[in-house]
């Protein structure tokens, strides 16, 4: 058995936002789940993914954090399925059926790999005063003047999460929240975890972006594929990018990683199709004694 530590989101080592992969033998069912959270334990990134071959272009990836299994993770797929290229095990360009516990979904391997994201679904409206205040303590004792013009809203194109709009991108790398009370609010509305955004002044990106899942062990995240493509649809439901949008979202600033997500939209076809993606570098690889 195969693993490799895998940096997402980046084109060059010690950048983006790290994932384990772990490349099962030919023929091999997934090993027990207890194990398979042990590994990602000792791994110690915030996501690993365990993939399973199928058929030529047809593979189940499991997710586990050190915490325990998931249901998708949009960096640890860019790293499985950008290792499986760059080790010459699909062609540039393959499409590839990724079976997970979110749904079937569509990658396509090269040197930018792109997922297709499950069906966006707007899940909750904070339009309680108390449930919004308490979120935002939560998230670093922001007043409301801090927020953008726009409601927090909870979204999920595979895992839900909270999208927090903040002012302006100064307020948004102030943000400092308070680990505890934003894990037991996010368990409350069973959502993964808080994802802020703040637009700059025509610095190129779609928006600046920082995300918080200490539900999950992880209280901050360099690069987040599924709560970008959340925000993908957000803003889209919002009317404010186009029915064929190309994003970047700029995310790990505060974090010394900057990453770059990339995302696309085309509801040309009536349901939205969301797909998110970026390169990869492996770092590091090995074999499991």
């Amino acid at each position: 058995m195969r693993f490799f530590i895998v940096d997402a989101f980046t084109e060059a080592p010690f950048g983006g936002n790290t994932a384990g992969v772990v490349l099962l033998e030919p023929g091999a069912g997934f090993p027990d789940e207890g194990w398979m959270r042990q590994l990602a334990a000792e791994l110690r990134y915030s996501e690993t993914a365990f993939v399973r071959r199928d058929g030529p272009a047809e593979f189940s990836v499991r997710y586990f954090t050190p915490a325990g299994e998931i249901d998708l993770c949009g960096h640890a797929t860019i790293a499985a399925f950008g290792t499986l290229f760059k080790e010459g095990l699909v062609p540039a360009g393959a499409r590839c059926l990724n079976h997970t516990r979110a749904g079937d979904l569509e990658v396509v391997a090269g040197e930018r790999v792109m997922m297709q994201m499950a069906s966006p679904e707007r899940i909750a409206a904070f339009d309680d005063p108390e449930w919004l205040d308490a979120l935002l303590a939560a998230t670093g004792g922001l007043h409301r003047d801090a927020l953008a013009p726009l409601p927090a809203e909870a979204f999920s194109t595979g895992l839900p999460d909270i999208i927090l709009p903040v002012c302006d991108v100064a307020a948004l790398q102030a943000l400092k929240p308070d680990m505890t009370a934003l894990a037991a609010f996010c368990e409350r509305l069973d959502v993964v975890g808080v994802h802020a955004f703040a637009v700059g002044e025509n610095d190129g990106y779609t928006a600046h972006v920082r995300n918080f899942a200490p539900r999950y062990g992880i209280p901050e995240e360099s690069a987040t594929g599924t709560a970008n493509a959340a925000l993908t649809a957000y803003l889209h439901h919002h009317g404010l990018i186009a029915d064929r949008a190309r994003c970047v979202f700029l995310q790990g600033e505060a974090m010394g990683r900057p990453s770059l997500i990339h995302t696309t939209l085309d509801v040309s076809s009536g349901a939205p199709d969301i797909r998110v993606g970026g390169p990869c570098a492996i770092v590091a690889k090995g074999d499991i004694i």
